[in-house]
């Protein structure tokens, strides 16, 4: 039976793999936005200063109750802020990512990067 790589944090130097144990380092991903579309919102924002709605749903081909939930999920972390306005009679609602959404978005890449190097360290 082939050892398995514990993942541990240390301070100042990221992840690394550690003989034996079962991995630890998901328990410090921040759930919040690891999940497949509440990333890509987040990744999305990140490059953009701000999206609409109907941008949103169009980058991640998304449905509207889906990208509502998730955006919610968002919005109630502190992650994405949003402003609602009128383009004529039609309701636009543009979302922006907050200072607290960037730094979870770079502790969260820093977090994989460090994954990836430990995996491929093998």
């Amino acid at each position: 039976m082939a050892k398995r790589a514990r993942v541990t944090e240390n301070a100042g130097e990221g992840l690394r793999a550690l003989p034996g144990g079962a991995g630890t380092a998901t328990k410090a991903l921040d759930r919040v936005i690891h999940e497949r579309l509440r990333l890509g919102m987040v990744s999305a924002l990140a490059v953009n200063e701000s999206l609409t709605f109907r941008d949103l749903k169009e980058i991640l081909d998304t449905t509207d109750g889906n990208l509502s939930v998730h955006a919610r999920k968002l919005e109630e972390a502190g992650y994405v802020s949003f402003t609602k306005r009128f383009e004529g009679r039609v309701p636009c609602t543009e979302y922006r990512l907050t200072d607290s959404g960037r730094e979870v978005l770079e502790q969260y890449l820093t977090h994989m990067e460090a994954l990836i190097q430990a995996t491929r360290q093998k």
